[in-house]
């Protein structure tokens, strides 16, 4: 798939990794800044019922038909480079039995998003179809899922021969026209063009993705599978795929059915039973709540996935990359430790004076504010699982994911339960679908985390230890102590916290409680902050 096949030392795919997550965290920093100042325009444009239609039940339809044609694909073929490893002293055929499964999820994509999409037409509520260009719509949204899937083979090429520029400039022109056109439609448009304006956003996203993709390869990119011959042990054989990526491929993707139902699940009930009012209200504290999930998380978990899999390549791996692959998870986790810790000391206190900051007076009626006071838990749960799946998804042989695949059968039923139990509850509504996301999280991250111990105690690593994930005890006090000052402050001036004054005073508490908190870091935690920054700072030579 790329045309220099040679693994890369740990020192060399470290530091390219870096330049991954700093180029991604870039991408998604402004991609987020275009999609937020797009959200507060149509926020105070469309109605929360149009909104509703169009960030849940739209995006739902999207997600469902890339998620599960590319999911299972993308993360069996960032394993190729183990096997290239052989073939590139064999022939340039066995590269082209890989290179052809990656055309599968857009050859496989078209029947899936007419299927999708006539099942979503024929299910959804009445007032939903009801909405003007409702159809229309729908079929624009499918057609730029296809778009999207047509790029596939070029993305997992650009991943492969770790080419994240390229991604950064495709994903960011792509987020820009979105942004331009949906806007555009809408401010020239009636009322009624308000569906079709998000459809051809998106329609304007995918063809966008897919032209700066193949320009960059100049076209050279194959878009139908090519039959190829291979003589082994001296009879010649005509195959199209490569057999074990083939098979990895078609468990990863029936794998990720069980995913995006534990991944988008909320949305499936929020789309089915709450107002299409509410859907409105869910999807834009969805958006807010998760924007730092998406911005810094999202980049790290996608490199973790490509850093790891090229990294514990069972060809490749050594003692050197082992204990490189238990230092960066750890030191991940540690940070994310760190980021529960702030969230939940400063989150809660200061959330009613941030709330009125980003939500218009309409959306105050609706579930928003109750659902994003959960994504403060929610954030670091999000952070959690999805470094442990990336490794997990990275490190993980066959037998592990099937094991896994009935595990997550398991965190099904759980979510499910959960999800009505806590929705129906009067106290909790829609925000009772965000805990159950948490509950089933926290079950797939436990399960990740204790495959990623037995893995590293099966490779005889002994650094791999959870102590070095937990703060010490100094620091853990200092944050006990703001979070109970802070939750004080919040108490003596949330009955005139609509004042300026009561505000400014409640914010200048806050301050100096942060600014403890990072001093009790940088003095109790200097040498693990010290290593971790050398780490950082290593540069092959």
């Amino acid at each position: 798939m790329a045309s220099d096949t040679r693994e890369p030392s740990s020192d060399v795919l470290l530091s390219k990794a870096l330049t991954s997550v700093s180029s991604l965290v870039l991408l998604q920093l402004l991609s987020r800044l275009f999609t937020f100042v797009l959200n507060q325009a149509l926020i105070r444009i469309v109605s929360p019922q149009v909104f509703g239609t169009a960030a849940i039940q739209f995006e739902l339809l999207l997600s469902t038909i890339l998620f599960l044609s590319r999911e299972g694909v993308r993360n069996a073929l960032l394993r190729a480079s183990d096997k290239t490893q052989e073939t590139k002293r064999a022939a340039v055929a066995d590269r082209n039995l890989i290179t052809n499964i990656s055309v599968l999820p857009g050859l496989l994509g078209i029947p899936f998003a007419v299927s999708v999409a006539l099942v979503y037409i024929y299910t959804t509520s009445t007032a939903t179809r009801s909405q003007p260009h409702f159809g229309f719509s729908v079929t624009i949204y499918a057609l730029a899922a296809l778009f999207e899937l047509l790029s596939e083979p070029a993305f997992i090429r650009a991943q492969n021969e770790l080419r994240f520029d390229l991604r950064v400039r495709a994903e960011g022109i792509a987020v820009a026209l979105k942004s331009v056109v949906t806007f555009m439609i809408l401010w020239m448009g009636s009322v009624n063009w308000a569906l079709p304006a998000f459809a051809l956003g998106q329609a304007a996203y995918g063809v966008t993705l897919l032209a700066t993709f193949m320009a960059a390869y100049r076209g050279n990119v194959t878009v139908w599978p090519k039959k190829v011959t291979t003589v082994v042990h001296g009879n010649v054989m005509s195959q199209y795929f490569e057999p074990e990526l083939l098979q990895l491929s078609a468990v990863m993707t029936s794998q990720s059915l069980i995913k995006h139902f534990l991944t988008e699940g909320d949305k499936f009930m929020v789309s089915r039973f709450s107002p299409l009012a509410d859907q409105g209200g869910y999807a834009i504290a969805s958006n807010y709540g998760s924007l730092v999930a998406r911005i810094v998380f999202q980049p790290i978990e996608e490199t973790c996935r490509v850093f790891f899999a090229r990294l514990l390549a069972p060809s490749s791996v050594t003692s050197d990359s082992l204990r490189t692959a238990s230092h960066i998870l750890l030191s991940i986790l540690l940070l994310f430790i760190h980021l529960l810790l702030f969230l939940e000391t400063f989150g809660p206190p200061y959330f009613a004076v941030a709330v009125t900051l980003v939500l218009p007076p309409r959306f105050l009626a609706t579930s928003a504010p109750a659902i994003l006071r959960v994504y403060i838990h929610y954030i670091p749960m999000m952070a959690f699982n999805g470094v442990l799946e990336a490794f997990f998804s990275s490190a993980s042989s066959p037998v592990d994911l099937h094991a896994q695949s009935r595990w997550m059968v398991a965190f099904s039923v759980v979510f499910v339960f959960a999800a009505v139990g806590l929705a129906r509850s009067v106290a909790m509504g829609d925000a009772g679908l965000i805990w159950a996301n948490i509950i089933n999280l926290a079950c797939r991250a436990g399960y990740a985390a204790l495959f990623a111990a037995q893995y590293f105690k099966s490779k005889a690593v002994e650094d791999f230890r959870w102590a070095r994930i937990v703060p010490p005890k100094s620091v853990l006090g200092v944050f006990a102590i703001s979070a109970a000052v802070t939750r004080w402050s919040e108490q003596r001036y949330q009955n005139n916290l609509s004042a300026l004054g009561a505000q400014l005073g409640h914010v200048a508490v806050g301050g100096c409680c942060l600014m403890a908190c990072l001093a009790a870091c940088i003095v109790f935690e200097r040498a693990a902050l010290a290593q971790a920054c050398s780490f950082v700072r290593r540069r092959p030579a």
